[in-house]
């Protein structure tokens, strides 16, 4: 039997010839009519799809005939800023303007600065290290910002590292004030003064032994080249590499070497010595991780490269004075081997970034991508880099020491804070070796500006990020990354409010969305991704993130304490990362003052508690205190984060708001509070000699001081080398000065205590690695400003067998293509030489010692035949 149903009567002979002939006609007739009709709908849409480069089958599937057109244009909305950024760095032109005045300076004694080109310059000259724009005062500012009065005077920042001076110094000074076109021109015309820059310091002279980078590293690297030499075999046979050179012509350079140096930091307590302990590790990719069991300590404190000495040696814990007492132990057999090292091998990418193990179902597919389908909603100001979103605005600034700041930081018109800059990145490690048990690193002193890094576009930050640039002027002449800060809005995935209930206006969403600004830093072996999020209800999360790698560290059982084991003979020691803040607060005002909140336990009693439970009842209740002196203001988050923070305005009220004279406290007074966010931790250690009083900001979770122009950063970028006597002593600022109703300062620490785990490796993850903090609105507002928010639903509960509704203020999201995605591209660093000319593109090894310094001694050397210094015995 057929599965076909059976066929129906054919009938056409009751109608005849002439009806099968109509018949077929008006088939033909609706075939073409249906025909016309699908081309005329579709062939716009097809017209469109060409001109888009899109194919036919890339949307065939689509339920909507209508064939979508482009999506609107995802580019910034260009803007006006209200004022001139007047925290803007110097263009190229400026600085080297600024640079030509430097060298032809004189004072009135015809005395000039004797300066070398940083380029040809090493320890023994003098040079110019820094030309930056200094902050002008804020009360100049707000005069013309909030009062139309003029535009402050603009000062540059310039350091010179003096070493033919007697003796040498690291001097700083003011120059200004500028004209408001600055040329070569202007500025021999201008009565400008240049005068020390002290006032910012609480030890204004810094020694010569507290310079952070060599301004040529030849001479260190022959320094040590002399102490190897010898031991040339030595390290073949125990470590399974050399430091620099080949076995045939003795001093000759080899390249690469097999061996690098990684250096620790601090060179001093106070500056009356500049020393190192210097470690090998492995060169190959992730050497960070490939520390060896070989350590030395150096002495580099005099001016003459040929009166530096090795101090001791150490190998397997074994210590000896000199590398003739090292090789006779190795010679006669009395040395104590260590683990031979892991071998690297070309084959070997564990420390490496290529793609390992099992690929996962359907991994092979681009993830989600955030699309903005009807246009950006945030407008910048390039130029000035100034940007507005959603009720925020606020400028941006960058600098050598720290990069990316934030000021004139404004919600809903009122400003919130003056300033938001990080202030320091300290990273502290513990070990049982030489090199670990030594490590104490202030990142600013490397200048987390100059190692800020070109930004991945799609990997870093959305494809549909506006990326800014950032300049720089220093020793290493005019850098210009172009795409080193990223901004952009994202929905965070979760709506920031939403309520079911059943009566009207109970029931609905406000989108999550979220406005980022973002920046890298490539500091050595981390990288710390700086983000300042806003919100709608005027909240800010400033959060760090940090990735790349570990510092390692030789594996031995004795490191058990001090850390994980990665490798056989390979560890991550553990270390505590605080990165400081600054946040200057104007509540309102710049009168503000400091509340401590805190939760206690009570026990009352209440008449209309029966007996059946008691009539004791016990619960926590809110105490209020103003905290009215600096040196009450050095503070730790409460036990079980009991309590807050808040930053008021004692003589601003919210709607709510009443006056309680007899408790000195103004109830709902406007304020915004400093809420602990992930890990919001302090320094463990905090009687270390290394961080005597140089890192005083990281030992307490929070602080609070009156703000003033002498104290405008807690620390400096020399405080790295003088933990004993730093440039800046923070806890000098807390001198029992008045804190109610002044103009506040509050810094405020994040970071992680980082116990590595095997998953550390190769790299850190951000997910972990990670630390926040909140600043969010406390009765600064009469209700949730976030209610504003168009992109919102209100549902509306349906009678009995009717559906629900919702309105969503008349907000739909477009309907379109967005562009095909701009092919890979990755901005290479811009240069300048000290004349303004554009520099010759990097080489990889150059690009390396830049960013690696220290930890990479011997990466590359560019002089390949030098002779070593011999080093004194």
């Amino acid at each position: 039997m057929s599965v076909f149903p059976a066929a129906k009567e054919d009938l056409s002979p009751l109608f005849g010839c002439a009806a099968r002939f109509k018949t077929r006609r008006f088939a033909i007739f609706f075939v073409l009519t249906v025909s016309a009709a699908a081309f005329l709908l579709f062939a716009p849409g097809l017209r469109q799809l060409r001109s888009l480069d899109i194919g036919v089958g890339e949307v065939a599937s689509v339920d909507d005939p209508v064939v979508p057109g482009r999506c609107a244009d995802t580019s910034a909305i260009p803007a006006t800023a209200p004022h001139e950024n007047v925290w803007k760095n110097f263009d190229v032109h400026e600085a080297v303007a600024i640079r030509r005045w430097l060298w032809a300076y004189k004072d009135a004694n015809g005395r000039g600065f004797n300066l070398t080109s940083e380029t040809a310059a090493t320890d023994l000259d003098n040079s110019i290290s820094l030309i930056e724009t200094f902050s002008p005062p804020k009360a100049d500012v707000l005069a013309y910002f909030d009062h139309d009065g003029e535009s402050p005077q603009r000062f540059a920042k310039i350091v010179l590292m003096l070493g033919r001076a007697s003796p040498p110094a690291i001097s700083q000074y003011l120059l200004g004030p500028l004209p408001s076109i600055i040329s070569a021109l202007t500025l021999s015309a201008a009565p400008l003064e240049l005068r020390p820059l002290k006032h910012i310091y609480t030890r204004p002279d810094v020694p010569y032994t507290a310079r952070i980078f060599p301004q040529n590293v030849s001479y260190t690297e022959k320094f040590l080249l002399g102490l190897m030499a010898p031991l040339h075999n030595a390290t073949q046979d125990l470590l399974g590499g050399v430091v620099g050179w080949g076995s045939g012509a003795g001093q000759d350079f080899i390249s690469p070497p097999t061996i690098l140096f990684s250096g620790t930091t601090p060179f001093s307590y106070d500056g009356s010595f500049r020393r190192m302990w210097l470690q090998l590790k492995q060169n190959t990719p992730g050497s960070y991780l490939k520390m060896l069991d070989m350590n030395l300590y150096v002495d580099l404190t005099s001016m003459d490269p040929a009166e530096w000495y090795l101090i001791r040696m150490v190998y397997n814990r074994q210590v000896f004075a000199t590398t003739e007492e090292f090789l006779e132990a190795y010679t006669n057999g009395t040395l104590k081997r260590s683990t031979r090292p892991d071998e690297p091998a070309s084959e070997d990418t564990w420390a490496g970034r290529e793609r390992k193990g099992t690929k996962r179902d359907l991994d092979e597919r681009a993830g989600p991508r955030q699309v903005s389908f009807n246009g950006p909603r945030f407008r910048v100001d390039e130029d000035n880099q100034w940007v507005s979103w959603m009720g925020w605005s606020f400028y941006l600034s960058f600098a050598r020491d720290m990069g990316l700041s934030l000021w004139d930081v404004r919600f809903r018109g009122e400003r919130i804070l003056y300033e938001i800059s990080p202030q320091e990145a300290l990273a502290v490690y513990s070990g049982s070796d030489p090199h670990q048990g030594s490590t104490v690193f202030l990142d600013r002193g490397f200048g987390m500006g100059i190692t800020t890094r070109s930004l991945i576009v799609g990997y870093d930050c959305p494809y549909e990020a506006l990326m800014l640039p950032a300049i720089t002027h220093t020793e290493s002449g005019t850098l210009l990354r172009q795409d080193a800060i990223c901004v952009f809005e994202r929905d965070s995935g979760k709506p920031l409010s939403r309520h079911t209930g059943y009566l009207r206006g109970e029931t609905g969403a406000t989108k999550g969305y979220e406005f980022v600004v973002r920046t890298i830093s490539t500091v050595g072996n981390y990288d710390y991704m700086f983000d300042y999020t806003f919100q709608l209800d005027g909240t800010i999360e400033v959060r760090i993130s940090a990735s790349g790698y570990l510092q390692g560290a030789w594996w031995d059982d004795t490191q058990m304490s001090y850390g994980t084991k990665i490798r056989d003979t390979y560890m991550g020691s553990v270390h505590d990362h605080v990165i400081n803040y600054k946040f200057d607060f104007d509540i309102a005002g710049t009168r503000n003052s400091l509340m401590a909140i805190s939760l206690e336990n009570e026990v009352v009693q209440l008449p209309w508690f029966e007996d059946d439970w008691g009539q004791d009842v016990r619960q926590q209740k809110i105490v209020r205190k103003i905290v009215t002196n600096e040196s009450e203001a050095l503070l730790d988050y409460p036990k079980n984060y009991e309590g807050a923070y808040v930053i008021v305005n004692q003589e601003e009220l919210n709607r709510w708001g009443y006056r309680t004279d007899a408790l000195l406290i103004n109830r709902s007074a406007r304020g915004y509070a400093i809420h602990p966010g992930m890990s919001p931790i302090r320094l463990t250690n905090l009687d270390s000699k290394r961080t005597e009083n140089n890192v005083n900001f990281a030992k307490h979770h929070l602080a609070v001081s009156r703000r003033k122009e002498s104290e405008p950063c807690s620390s400096s970028t020399w405080n790295i080398n003088l933990p004993g006597a730093p440039p800046v002593d923070f806890y000098k600022f807390f001198d029992g000065e008045s804190i109610e109703q002044e103009d506040l300062t509050a810094w405020v620490n994040l970071g992680t205590h980082h116990i590595p785990r095997a998953e550390d490796s190769p790299m850190t993850l951000t997910n972990i690695a990670t630390s926040s903090v909140l600043l969010t609105p406390f009765n600064f507002n009469d209700w949730d400003p976030a209610m504003e928010s168009m992109n919102a639903i209100l549902l509306t509960v349906p009678e009995p067998g009717e559906e629900w509704t919702g309105d969503e203020n008349g907000v739909e999201i477009e309907y379109c293509l967005p562009p095909r995605l701009k092919k890979f591209s990755y901005p290479v660093l811009t240069t300048f030489e000290e004349d303004g000319t554009p520099g010759d593109p990097a080489r990889v090894h150059q690009m390396r010692r830049q960013a690696e310094s220290y930890h990479a001694i011997f990466a590359a050397s560019d002089f390949q035949t030098s002779k070593a210094i011999q080093p004194r015995t």
